[in-house]
């Protein structure tokens, strides 16, 4: 593993442990060049994902982008990041899972909103109104609509 800060080729692990409930392992490492330290995570990849973006643009599936939208989606509200984890996880086991290399754009969308849905109605909506590209107030009061026709499971 390559080191973040200078670059050296020969980094050595100082601890490992598991991580996302054991579904990656973290490890801790050192360089011995500059002194630098940092931390990497290794996670089973069942296969190479493709995203085909609604302009037919295909690009590789990046889990680190994924996890960036849920954090600007909760930016500011009280969830936590274990839950967060356990859900982009939970999508990423489910594209892996689905049989496809290349998986829509849209399919991911609406993944993303439903584990949303069920970590924070703020964040949901938020969400919807990138997602679906909302152009007036109406838009927003669709959605609050959707919400308060969920049935309440408390």
């Amino acid at each position: 593993m390559r080191c973040p800060f200078c670059q050296s080729e020969d980094t050595q692990v100082k601890d490992s442990r598991p991580a996302e409930d054991g579904a990656a392992i973290r490890r801790r490492r050192a360089c011995p060049d500059c002194g630098g330290r940092f931390t990497t995570f290794e996670r089973v990849q069942l296969r190479d994902l493709t995203v085909v973006k609604r302009s037919g643009r295909k690009v590789p599936f990046d889990r680190d982008k994924l996890h960036r939208s849920f954090d600007i989606a909760l930016r500011k509200r009280n969830v936590d990041p274990e839950r967060v984890e356990r859900a982009v996880t939970g999508i990423v086991r489910q594209l892996e899972n689905s049989g496809e290399s290349e998986i829509p754009s849209d399919q991911i969308g609406l993944l993303v909103m439903e584990a949303l849905k069920s970590l924070d109605d703020v964040a949901y909506v938020r969400f919807a109104s990138v997602y679906r590209n909302f152009r007036e107030a109406k838009d927003f009061q669709d959605v609050l609509g959707e919400l308060k026709s969920e049935p309440d499971m408390e």
